[in-house]
């Protein structure tokens, strides 16, 4: 099928070709399925996001949520997608069967997932916050709990949020203030005020769950006294019938840059005093819990930026093989020459090489987290699952950063494709630039996540988890230095990986020292160093797979010379894609990865003007 929002060609050579995960049907847990299987379920996908999701892209952006008497509305057209959307049974795809799910590879349903978004990221937020909160109770419910909410947050009969966020309390959340306070039945009175609630309140479901951290009155302050609790829009009888309002009162919602479609709520909780909230695990382990749920929600918006990222991608290379404007550069002076297609201009071809390899390095990056989960999943000893989640660990942070901070730059670039038209709404690149940005800020803002990055994740399990990624790239970079066509990249790629293993070292070192600052400085360029490598790599890899199929269709269609295999590229599809793949790899390695040294260089030159300058001497 074709369609301007993924290319599922690079799906399905990243799944079944780069992460071969194929391998997972060898397990117990995935043993009954087939390639067969996930092609089918990819293949709908495409049709939901095709036919169901994108024809909500505009509508919903143009007419947004309202709020009027104190409810939200959401776009009229999400409605019917919604209800299409959980009778295919999507939100609980990747779970058990035993809670309605059909138990697919998470790395499979990130492909289904990246389809969906691309197709209306601002939609799928009401399904993809019900997820996370289901899950939340799948973990840590009682029985009962789970009897209540679980199921129906499965199957979208009611929908789920996260609720931490506070006016006073962004970032810090060990600041929040809303309380909870005992009573008899062992219930609580929750009181507080909750911002940015995203999904916070809407018409889709005639109920919402709602996740909130409270203090415990009595409990110590910050993060360790915090503890989370099941908040229903509305009470839930026995029987699983609705009861009354529990006192969850929305204050209004923001009017936004883009994801307009999505509903960002201010929740007043216990505004008169009746919110009733349930205990949801142990006390005082709020934080622990949420984090669950949080990082479920920080991989979900960096697949924001590959999602949207993809989209302006495709989008621009049909404009650009449409858009007819100038002559070719060699026909300049020849007054006779035909304008051509903008394809053929060599500043837009290197714009939309430079897109083409990142969205490709990000598909490759988020695939394989994802794909490090179902490894956790099948791991047969305990070291093998730490590997895993070890890895899961190290690329949170870099997935939820680096991919939303490229994504937001690749639909900038989409606009620069289509000239003055991109930035106007008849076009949806501009839509796709609105609707990124805030990928970027929320879930933990990109600086917080490089100070995750560089603060925790470096040195968990005492810079294991560090080492086995980097012998993961070396084993790649051996391999690829015998493969001809690839040595020299892969030799720039060595480089690179070299000097940003040593600034991690450095960084190590300085911190014993107790000169921290450089550290947290430069958390942020480190951790675009640390994408930069991983996109390298992964490209590198999937250069020398694509190489291997690629040479064997040479061989096959006796293609020997260069103007064999270029007039067969132009033929032959598969013998495209594998080029083009090849292509990305050699110009990221030229384009990105020749620059990393000299950025990790200049952080090690300890430059501090920014923390030295006075706060006066930035105005004038």
């Amino acid at each position: 099928m074709g369609n301007l929002l993924v290319n599922t060609r690079d799906q399905q050579f990243v799944l079944f070709e780069q992460l071969k995960i194929e391998d997972l049907f060898k397990t117990e847990r995935f043993k009954d399925f087939t390639k067969e299987d996930l092609l089918m379920i990819l293949n709908e996908a495409e049709k939901m996001a095709v036919e169901v999701i994108a024809p909500t892209l505009k509508e919903g952006d143009k007419q947004g949520c309202r709020f009027e008497n104190g409810k939200v509305y959401v776009p009229d057209c999400y409605h019917a997608a919604y209800k299409t959307y959980c009778e295919a049974g999507w939100i609980a795809a990747a779970e058990d069967p035993e809670v309605g799910g059909q138990g697919i590879p998470a790395s499979v349903q990130f492909a289904n997932m990246e389809l969906f978004g691309a197709a209306n990221y601002a939609f799928c937020m009401y399904p993809g916050l019900t997820h996370g909160a289901a899950g939340l109770i799948k973990n840590y419910g009682t029985e009962e709990q789970k009897n209540k909410y679980m199921y129906k947050l499965y199957s979208g009969e009611w929908a789920g949020t996260m609720c931490l966020t506070e006016p006073g309390a962004g970032s810090d959340v060990g600041a929040l203030k809303t309380s909870a306070k005992r009573l008899p039945d062992g219930k609580f009175l929750i009181t507080g005020t909750k911002i940015f609630i995203s999904s916070g309140d809407h018409n889709l479901t005639p109920n919402i769950i709602h996740p909130v951290l409270a203090r415990i009155e009595g409990d110590p302050p910050g993060t360790k006294g915090i503890s989370i609790f099941i908040v229903p829009k509305y009470r839930v009888n026995d029987d699983g019938s609705l009861g009354e309002f529990n006192d969850v009162v929305t204050g209004g919602i923001e009017h936004k840059m883009g994801i307009k479609g999505s509903a960002t709520a201010t929740l007043n909780f216990g505004e008169n005093g009746n919110c009733i909230g349930e205990l949801l695990g142990k006390e005082r382990e709020g934080m622990r819990i949420m984090f669950q749920m949080m990082n479920e929600a920080r991989l979900g918006t960096g697949m924001q930026g590959l999602d949207l990222g993809s989209a302006a991608f495709e989008h621009a290379v049909a404009y650009a093989k449409e858009r007819i404007q100038g002559k070719a550069i060699w026909e300049m002076n020849n007054p006779d020459a035909k304008s051509v297609a903008i394809i053929n201009h060599p500043d837009i071809r290197r714009k939309l090489m430079w897109m083409k390899c990142h969205v490709e390095g990000l598909r490759s990056l988020c695939y394989f987290t994802a794909y490090c989960i179902d490894r956790m999943h099948v791991a047969e000893t305990p070291e093998e699952k730490e590997k895993w989640e070890g890895f899961l660990n190290l690329l949170t942070p870099i997935v939820k950063a680096y991919t939303t901070d490229k994504g937001l730059l690749i639909c900038s670039t989409a606009i620069d494709v289509y000239g003055g038209y991109g930035y106007c709404q008849e076009y949806p690149v501009e839509q796709y630039l609105r609707d990124e940005k805030i990928a970027q800020i929320y879930e933990g803002t990109n600086g917080i996540q490089a100070l995750d990055l560089v603060g925790r994740k470096l040195a968990q399990r005492k810079g294991a988890n560090v080492m086995n990624m980097a012998m993961l790239i070396q084993q790649n970079i051996a391999r690829a230095k015998g493969v001809p066509e690839l040595g020299k990249y892969a030799a720039i790629l060595e480089e690179a990986a070299n000097a940003c293993f040593d600034l991690t070292m450095y960084f190590a070192q300085v911190g014993k020292s107790g000169d921290f600052l450089i550290p947290i400085l430069y958390a942020c360029k480190f951790l675009e160093i640390f994408g930069d490598v991983l996109l390298g790599h992964f490209l590198i890899d999937g250069a020398c797979v694509a190489n291997e199929k690629l040479q064997a269709i040479y061989e096959e269609k006796k293609a020997y010379s260069i103007g064999q295999k270029k007039a067969l590229e132009r033929e032959d599809k598969e013998a495209a894609f594998y080029s083009g793949r090849i292509a990305s790899a050699k110009f990221f390695a030229n384009e990105i990865l020749t620059t990393v040294k000299a950025r990790c260089d200049a952080i090690k030159a300890g430059e501090k003007v920014p923390l030295e300058i006075t706060d006066e001497a930035f105005t004038y």
